[in-house]
């Protein structure tokens, strides 16, 4: 019986990244390298809406990737498919390569087209939701929370032709408000970033919230030893001690900022 299952976070799979995604990128050597200790160890990834009931294997992990850059579909997903791994990518559909009438907000790199996010789903990767133009959601008015959530889960819905069950959230950032209009908007499950180890659904540990399923982060900067320790659940409040207070603080600043931008659009 698994207490815990490690839910790790990507972005960007790539040597050179540029300087926005540089802090979260990992190169296509050190993922196969992870990759290969996971096969090693004995890993079984599952893809991330299978955290939402039981069942689950005897050494589980999550593999997810935010945002949906071509990277993921150029170095991650041949490896991937080498091991036999299933994955989640969330994809924010108005920073497509083709998302046409549709484009919304910056992305920081070159992006998946539409064709390579059917590929991938064809190939067995579980897509989800990240919002449509990548905003801080915990930041938007009611209104313009629903236009992103519901627009994300809508075109990716129509695009890949079957229901979008799971997302995360851009920037890690959500709020119980949030969290309400994910649900109302039809989504089952989401992960926020926490830099914890999420609760499996039969351990007997204390149950996430299902809507708010802490994921570790895998950076550029993170060794292959620190990478299974983290998979092994082994000493990760002390990989992450920084992060985690870094988190507290900035959460209570956030709090503060949309308060104040409530009040002042009542005034």
């Amino acid at each position: 019986m698994n207490a815990h299952v490690p839910v790790l976070m990507y972005h960007s799979i790539k040597a050179r990244p540029p300087r926005g995604t540089a802090a979260l990128a990992v190169s296509p050597g050190a993922f196969a390298d992870q990759m290969a200790l996971l096969a090693e160890r004995g890993f079984t990834p599952v893809p991330f809406s299978a955290l939402g009931g039981p069942g689950l294997p005897g050494k589980p992990i999550v593999i997810t990737f935010d945002d949906g850059y071509a990277d993921f579909h150029e170095h991650a997903l041949p490896v991937l498919e080498r091991h036999g791994f299933p994955a989640t990518v969330f994809v924010t559909t108005g920073w497509l390569a083709d998302a046409g009438p549709d484009a919304a907000g910056r992305p920081l790199d070159t992006m998946m087209a539409w064709s390579q996010v059917r590929e991938a789903a064809a190939h067995g990767v579980e897509v989800g939701g990240h919002s449509h133009s990548h905003p801080q959601l915990d930041q938007l008015g009611d209104a313009a929370l629903r236009e992103e959530l519901i627009r994300n889960k809508g075109l990716l819905e129509e695009r890949l032709g079957g229901p979008v069950t799971t997302m995360a959230y851009p920037f890690g950032y959500s709020s119980a408000r949030v969290r309400r209009a994910v649900r109302a908007a039809g989504y089952d499950s989401a992960c926020a970033v926490a830099n914890r180890l999420a609760p499996a659904p039969d351990g007997g540990a204390a149950r996430a919230d299902v809507l708010a399923i802490p994921r570790l982060t895998v950076r550029m900067s993170t060794s292959l030893a620190t990478f299974g320790r983290v998979a092994d659940g082994r000493g990760v409040p002390l990989v992450f001690l920084k992060d985690h207070l870094l988190t507290r603080g900035y959460a209570v600043v956030r709090r503060a900022r949309y308060g104040a931008r409530r009040a002042a659009r009542r005034v």
